[in-house]
């Protein structure tokens, strides 16, 4: 990632403390080179980072939870968004580890030094891909919260249309070409993540109220006696259905990558040397709001659990004041969507000018290359929103694809690679084993996918 210096600098009368560039002056230590776009600024505060990369972490993924539970059933399902967790976790610590070691400020440079020019190219094309994934589901959550959406079969009315009744105005198409207007464009445009943070304070917020209204709701039905406790374990009854099990990988991968942002959010901060009990921080909270969000909104719908839970929320809960709480749980998230775009569209923008402009001035120095590169990204995002089906099909290429190769395969090689001979015998084992789970996993997926499309086609 084309990401910038983090090491603070004291000019006189600065009042910030001057750090010698070794090892232990920075977790990530300075480095001049063409990744510097950050314009020398070094002031973000723990919250401000904890808050940036939470929203990075709870964002569509969190909608796709649910169908993951029915999938898998309530243990294995919570079990495994933990472990994903810990996985997580243990891949960034490489990240940051390596990065140190090898005095580079991103995700590319760590790549460059460790694989060369075509490492860095590799994590620039991977990062492309993941991030365009990531915001068309995010867009296309948003079409279906505000303008419905039809699943098998089954359509389920947006906000909008319950309002105000189907009208050419408040389609799917027109109604994402405004909040592109009129929302994603204008947060697209600050070349400082850490400008940012208030509005991913929102965005957090707007998930907890996302959150405390469901469980309210669950609360609510199980006193009542009218939820039916889901399944603890997956239903396997034949081998297409053992296969499906490995169809939440990708999703449950997506859902927790960040890693894209941790070297933009760490060269912003304040004391570098914070940044993994950011990650950290961020991680707990967030696999908290995960597994209640899963095992709530499993309850609520059970086995008539969507791919994106919150097209469920256009039915009769049998609750009081049930259309106002459907509508405001829907609209919360989507709220929570075009304020989380910006987090995920930052790294995306810079990776894309580092990819196809190597050579030139740091970005937020060229207006007409920043607006090309914006103006195109976001033409190219409202596009696939309104062509691809649903945000399962759009979890499983980039989870099985690009995201996969950013959160594990990558910080594995990299540990594997041990350029700088830092790697212990664990971390070598651990890394192998995420590799092997990764490969086997999405090998699983496609063969599982394969034959579920020959099936239905029989």
């Amino acid at each position: 990632m084309t990401v910038g210096d983090i090491t603070p600098n004291k000019e006189k009368g600065s009042g910030r403390s001057k750090h010698v560039a070794d090892e232990k002056a920075s977790l990530l230590p300075k480095q001049q080179d063409e990744d510097a776009v950050h314009d020398e600024f070094n002031g973000a505060s723990f919250i401000g980072a904890v808050f940036n990369l939470s929203t990075t972490i709870v964002g569509a993924g969190i909608m796709a939870l649910p169908a993951t539970m029915k999938v898998l059933g309530l243990i294995l399902g919570v079990a495994l968004i933990i472990f994903m967790a810990f996985l997580t976790d243990a891949s960034i610590e490489f990240l940051i580890r390596f990065s140190k070691a090898g005095k580079t400020t991103s995700y590319g440079g760590l790549m460059g030094d460790a694989f060369g020019k075509y490492g860095k190219i590799m994590l620039q094309i991977c990062v492309l891909v993941n991030n365009i994934g990531v915001l068309i589901v995010y867009m296309i959550i948003i079409g279906d919260v505000l303008s419905g959406t039809s699943s098998s079969g089954v359509h389920h009315a947006g906000v909008l249309e319950g309002w105000f009744g189907q009208h050419w105005w408040n389609g799917r198409t027109f109604v994402l070409l405004i909040s592109t207007i009129g929302i994603f464009s204008p947060l697209a445009c600050f070349k400082r993540i850490d400008s940012l943070r208030f509005s991913s304070a929102l965005s957090v917020a707007l998930a907890v109220a996302f959150l405390v209204i469901i469980l309210a709701i669950a609360i609510f039905k199980l006193i009542s006696g009218t939820v039916v406790m889901p399944r603890l374990l997956p239903d396997v009854t034949d081998l297409i259905s053992f296969w499906k099990l490995f169809t939440v990988f990708p999703v449950l991968v997506t859902a927790f990558i960040c890693h894209y942002n941790v070297h933009n959010i760490a060269n912003e901060l304040k004391d570098t040397t914070q940044i993994g009990a950011v990650v950290r921080t961020s991680l707990a909270s967030c696999s908290i709001v995960y597994i209640m969000t899963s095992f709530f909104g499993f309850l609520l719908f059970g086995d008539a659990t969507l791919g994106d839970v919150l097209a469920n929320f256009d039915t009769d809960l049998g609750i009081p004041y049930r259309y106002l709480l459907n509508d405001a749980v829907r609209v919360s998230y989507a709220a929570h969507l075009m304020l989380v775009f910006p987090i995920v569209f930052y790294p995306l923008r810079i990776n894309i000018d580092g990819l196809f402009f190597p050579s030139a001035s740091p970005l937020p120095q060229s207006t007409t290359r920043f607006a090309f590169i914006t103006s195109g990204l976001l033409i190219l995002i409202f596009l696939g929103a309104n062509f691809i089906p649903s945000i399962w099909v759009a979890f499983q290429f980039t989870g099985a694809t690009a995201a996969v190769c950013l959160g594990f395969i990558f910080p594995a090689a990299v540990t594997l690679r041990d350029r700088h001979v830092i790697s212990r015998k664990e971390d070598r084992m651990l890394a192998i084993v995420m590799i092997v789970l990764s490969v086997f996993s999405n090998m699983v997926l496609v063969y599982g996918n394969a034959i579920s499309l020959l099936k239905k086609n029989q």
